[in-house]
């Protein structure tokens, strides 16, 4: 039999669980940490600008053709699209839950791809942006200043410049967003009335822009292959690109035949300004820069949270002293808090459970049998739920707390049924009484651990959202609910053997005295209802029916 094999070689069983919690704690160093699972779609977006168009005008030649392409993606669930006033089209791919969200990117990414020649060229200058979209904000990093100098522009450049691409590097960091992102632009104020006067239109001033300010190679001269006399080599260096706003003014839209011209500074006002004034960004009512920061699909929000302020502190020692840079917004707070309460909650659980055990059994060497097997199966869940891709959150815990009361069932059966062998046989040795009351009860120790599993293990098949919830909370109970069989039938006989000892007859003094005695009269109580309801069946048989009915 299983059992009586750990029973005649108790290092075997001990050594068994001794790998299960080490795993477990392997585990519990790596696992993901969050307050709820992954239950939000991954979604990809496609991102595309054409300056000057309007919202009509973007739907039809920019949305639609990308769209018509994206129809069709594998575990693609539906897609959603925004084309705005601005020029802007912004198109969201929402998959499956639980999908790749890589491998969702390069499906995307190439589907846009064939939908490139239909673009109008304007759009194909700017490109159109791939992005992996997330929607767990680990943090809201501010960045404000005491200057009043330093405007909404000028503390989002700063943010951009200094802080996203350094954040972005941090393991678990999945995207950073500049939420009401300002960019310095050279902003071009066109006069109409001036322009339509002078027989121009808007599309030569781009024409203009375009030829007379761009990056251009001139060349070199001499070269040290072709004579003594011409080793030295020299490489020109013009200044064919346009940097400051006199510059922008001389550019020339028409030449006269006079010989007059017509510049840019006639017809136009021209400042450094912002790329866009759609939005902005403002911390208790004062000029911000608010980067989200996203984290990866499984990461650990608490690590990504150290690693992030650990980041913000070494870059603060090159900052301004009036830029002050923090998390304003912090998600793991939650979830710390929550942990924290939960992980209290699961060792009050635990002393009451062992207490209660104490109390019923009267024995510390009984109750240490119990003891043990809680932490083992407990433990053990964390590397069952790292082999699954579960995380260490809210509801997993909320799962070991119900557990504690389960997984401490059988260790108890195994003990209780070893002291009654005892009792009721004085001849017998520990090991042998444990021997009997194996035999016995291996088979109710697996039987109801096939009917706790069908009780939860349904509930992990549940589709959707919800679904999601639920796995995690039911999978957690299974698997401690394994756990707890495995160490009963290795574990639990083999300390039992080991450690248990005949208890010296006598009466009971004190509590111990009064508890028995009060037990007892409830389980005469229980036996003589028993009785009853065995000889009048129907009664116990109509309420659940009515019962049934109810529901």
């Amino acid at each position: 039999m299983f059992s009586l094999f750990f029973i005649d070689r108790p290092v075997v069983a001990k050594v068994i669980s001794i790998i299960i919690v080490l795993v477990g704690l392997i585990a519990l160093k790596v696992l993901p940490v969050a307050q709820f699972p992954e239950i939000v779609p991954p979604t990809i977006q496609v991102v595309a600008s054409y300056t000057g168009a309007s919202a009509s005008v973007v739907e039809e030649s920019v949305t639609r053709p990308i769209e018509d392409q994206l129809s069709g993606i594998q575990g693609a669930l539906y897609n959603e699209s925004i084309s705005s006033s601005d020029g802007a089209s912004v198109i969201t791919v929402t998959f499956e839950p639980g999908y790749d969200l890589d491998t969702a990117a390069v499906d995307v990414q190439n589907r846009v791809a064939l939908a490139m020649p239909r673009l109008p060229e304007a759009v194909k200058r700017t490109g159109v942006s791939t992005l992996k979209s997330s929607s767990n904000i680990v943090q809201i990093v501010s960045v404000r200043s005491k200057n009043p100098k330093h405007d909404l522009l000028y503390l989002s450049n700063f943010a951009t410049l200094n802080l996203m691409d350094e954040l972005k590097r941090i393991p678990g960091v999945g995207q950073v967003k500049n939420l009401g992102e300002r960019k310095y632009a050279l902003r071009i104020w066109i006069d109409p009335d001036k322009l339509s006067s002078l027989g121009l239109t808007v599309n030569d001033v781009a024409a203009a822009l375009r030829s007379q300010s761009v990056q251009t190679a001139l060349g070199k001269v001499g070269d040290t292959s072709l004579s003594r006399q011409g080793r030295f080599q020299y490489t020109l260096v013009a200044k064919t690109r346009l940097s400051n706003l006199a510059d922008f003014g001389k550019v020339i839209l028409r030449t006269r035949p006079d010989g007059s011209q017509i510049r840019l500074r006639d017809v136009a006002r021209i400042e450094l300004g912002s790329e866009s004034y759609l939005w902005s960004a403002y911390f208790n009512n004062k000029p911000a820069a608010l980067l989200a920061i996203y984290q990866l699909p499984g990461a650990n929000a608490l690590d990504v949270a150290r690693r992030v302020e650990a980041k913000l502190a070494e870059l603060k020692r090159g900052f301004p002293k009036d830029i002050f840079v923090e998390p304003s917004y912090d998600t793991t707070r939650f979830v710390k808090v929550s942990i924290e309460e939960v992980v209290q909650t699961l060792i009050e659980a635990l002393v009451l459970v062992l207490i209660v055990v104490y109390v019923f059994l009267q024995s510390l060497r009984a109750t240490i049998i119990p003891a043990v097997a809680i932490p083992v199966s407990l433990i053990g869940t964390f590397a069952a739920l790292l082999a699954v891709g579960f995380s260490i959150n809210t509801l997993t815990l909320f799962g070991l707390i119900l557990a504690i009361g389960i997984v401490v069932d059988d260790a108890i059966l195994v003990v209780e049924n070893v002291e009654a062998n005892l009792e009721k046989n004085p001849d017998l040795t520990v090991k042998e009484a444990t021997r009997l009351a194996m035999k016995e009860i291996s088979a109710p120790v697996i039987s109801t651990t096939l009917v706790l599993l069908a009780v939860f293990v349904p509930v992990t098949f549940i589709p959707g959202i919800s679904g999601a919830l639920y796995k995690q909370f039911a999978a957690t109970i299974a698997f401690s609910v394994l756990l707890s069989a495995l160490v009963a039938l290795t574990l639990s006989p083999a300390m039992a053997a080991t450690i248990l000892k005949r208890r010296p007859e006598g009466k009971k003094v004190g509590v111990f005295k009064a508890f028995d005695a009060g037990l007892e009269r409830l389980k005469n109580a229980y036996d003589r209802l028993l009785h009853v309801l065995i000889r009048h069946w129907y009664l116990p048989v109509g309420g659940f029916l009515l019962l049934l009915a109810g529901t």
